[in-house]
């Protein structure tokens, strides 16, 4: 276990919910090399789209206009909170 002020996470780049955070629903200790960082990332209690069978098109379409919308920060890589969203959530 890894102690980042009140929070453990089980290793680097393993995203966790944090149901008890006011604004952000999941955290996520990112490292590169050798910089690490906190990201928090997720509106909470908002859910994603994640794909799966027989899905509606409403749910579809929410899901390409958050990857479209996001392209250039998904693409930063993993120090990035739209990349954490669009694999956890999205």
């Amino acid at each position: 276990m890894i102690k980042r002020g009140k929070e453990e996470f089980a290793g680097f780049n393993k995203p966790k919910k944090t149901p008890s955070h006011p604004t952000k629903s999941h955290a996520v200790l990112a490292k590169s090399g050798d910089e690490v960082k906190l990201i928090r990332f997720g509106q909470q209690g908002v859910s994603g789209s994640p794909k799966r069978e027989g899905e509606s098109e409403a749910d579809k379409s929410r899901r390409e206009s958050f990857k479209s919308r996001h392209a250039a920060n998904i693409a930063k890589g993993k120090m990035s909170a739209a990349y954490w969203a669009n694999r956890v959530k999205w």
